[in-house]
């Protein structure tokens, strides 16, 4: 499969990404914005809730990443602040 390219910036991530409502066997739950350790970007829940087997109630624990595809690549901080510094200065000699 090809490699996608992200359509965010880190940034961008940081200051617009809300939480996402996720319904699970009928219940909704909130994931959380979040920067995972391996430099992707994404949503995370984790939480608990119960779903029917054989008429009977079980307890489950939910952990569910939602990840950006393509993120894990996108320059950190500071390449990105040096990588729009140029793109700036490109624009300007025009």
């Amino acid at each position: 499969m090809a490699k996608v390219k992200c359509p965010v910036t880190r940034s961008e991530f940081r200051e617009q990404a809300q939480p996402v409502t996720v319904e699970i066997n009928g219940t909704a739950m909130t994931a959380q914005v979040k920067e995972f350790s391996t430099g992707s970007l994404g949503w995370y829940l984790n939480g608990k809730t119960t779903v029917e087997v054989g008429g009977k109630q079980v307890s489950v624990q939910i952990g569910m990443n939602l990840t950006i595809v393509g993120s894990k690549e996108l320059p950190k901080d500071d390449e990105e602040t040096e990588s729009e510094a140029e793109d700036s200065e490109a624009e300007d000699s025009e």
